[in-house]
């Protein structure tokens, strides 16, 4: 295959300008994708744009990242209901930094090879301009009827959406027009790629380019992410799911894909992993025979996972999804790291003690009926131990004379206990 064949097969083509893919197969051509700098952590809603990077990089061409300094001032109106908040020049370079560092992990940014990526701010050829300029020098090329014949355009203007639109999110277009223009100019830099949404964008760069300087230019898109359920794909009731592992563990983003239901298994781990299609292909095939296995998820969540967070982090994340059920021990919980610890018990029932009970010892009968509610009563704990059915650590406990003491805590201030085979209880120390 070669590259648009490729991302047809994963589904990862939704428009394409008509000589794009002649263009792309005539040999090594440069294209760029844009990222809006509105936190200094990509989430996994931008994966796919990454991804399509990944994959252009490995057919050997030249990626370019934008940065979007100035646009992200103005603020895109596609696919939105309202106005984002602007952002100042001190934000958007420490949110710069914190992307460029996520992306070089699975892009080369830096070998002396002709396909090696960079990373540009738009800010920095779009400060030069003043106001008339801009609008003598860019503006005069493309009228307003081409404008509001958008989508983008037409929905806020028509009323959809109460607020209507500012003329600051109405020149975006020009804006992001000029990027087009400036790299294809500057870097030789034929193609802009971006999700649905972007279409309208890409296509009024590409008459710039045209009007301004009678070169042809090109695009495509990819579809927006949605899940099998129609909701928004990347989001959890908590919030995005981030490439940072200080915002979201490790361990929640492994879980994350592997959660996922059949269906959308079986389209990401096209769009989200380099995996070569006949593998995948047999995978879906296995997968399909027994389901109940999830094996597709598996190997998605391991594959993606690795691609962000590296191995180990993977191994840790998969240590960690072990705990709930039974085959975790108390040198593993011992060494998983402490926002994971807390991420594979949230929302289990909690109850703290003091430094100075524990210190002293307290009976594991009093530990689990007086000083916690765990057990509902001294006597019904009795029974729970006699049964052999309390853990503590993963440990199991027998006999009353039993002492719950410094010893076992968890990074200095947790304890896990554990009625039956699935009743967790997380005790902490104040």
């Amino acid at each position: 295959m070669n590259f648009i064949e490729e991302l047809k097969w994963r589904g990862m083509i939704h428009n394409i300008m008509q000589g794009t893919e002649e263009i792309l197969a005539k040999g090594q051509t440069t294209a760029y994708v844009g990222i809006d700098p509105t936190a200094d952590s990509l989430h996994v809603g931008h994966l796919v744009s990454v991804m399509m990077m990944k994959h252009f990089q490995m057919a050997g061409h030249k990626p370019i990242f934008i940065i979007g300094g100035a646009t992200g001032m103005i603020g895109d109106p596609s696919g939105k209901s309202q106005e984002r908040n602007l952002l100042n020049e001190e934000s958007i370079q420490k949110n710069m930094d914190g992307i460029n560092a996520q992306l070089s992990r699975f892009i080369d940014f830096n070998s002396t090879a002709p396909t090696a990526a960079i990373m540009l701010n738009n800010y920095d050829w779009m400060k030069n301009f003043s106001f008339l300029e801009f609008i003598r020098d860019i503006g005069k090329h493309i009228s307003v009827n081409y404008m509001m014949a958008k989508d983008s355009v037409k929905r806020r203007l028509n009323g959809e959406f109460a607020d209507g639109m500012s003329f600051t999110e109405f020149t975006y277009q020009l804006v992001q027009g000029y990027d087009f223009l400036y790299l294809r100019k500057n870097h030789n830099c034929m193609v802009q790629m971006g999700g649905s949404d972007q279409w309208g964008n890409i296509t009024t760069g590409g008459e710039l380019i045209r009007r301004v300087e009678g070169l042809d230019a090109f695009g495509l898109t990819w579809p927006l992410m949605t899940k099998s359920d129609g909701n928004k794909f990347g989001k959890t009731e908590s919030g995005n799911i981030w490439l940072d592992p200080k915002r979201t563990s490790p361990y929640k983003f492994y879980q994350f894909w592997l959660n996922a239901t059949d269906a959308d298994a079986a389209k990401h781990i096209k769009i989200f992993t380099i995996l070569p299609p006949a593998e995948i292909d047999a995978l879906i095939e296995e997968h399909a025979k027994a389901p109940h296995l999830r094996e597709l998820q598996r190997v998605l969540a391991k594959e993606i996972t690795c691609l962000i967070h590296g191995e180990e982090a993977y191994h840790s994340a998969l240590e960690a999804s072990q705990i709930l059920f039974g085959r975790a021990t108390s040198e593993s919980l011992r060494k998983i790291d402490e926002d994971t610890f807390l991420a594979v018990f949230e929302g289990v029932p909690q109850f703290e003690i003091t430094a100075s009970d524990l210190k002293a010892g307290i009976p594991i009968v009093d530990f689990l009926a007086e000083n916690t509610a765990i057990m509902p009563s001294k006597s019904e704990a009795r029974r729970a131990l006699k049964a052999n059915g309390i853990s503590l650590n993963k440990d199991k406990v027998s006999g009353e004379e039993f002492m719950v003491t410094e010893s076992l805590l968890i990074a200095d201030k947790y304890i896990l206990a554990q009625s039956g085979k699935k009743n967790y209880f997380l005790v902490s120390v104040k």
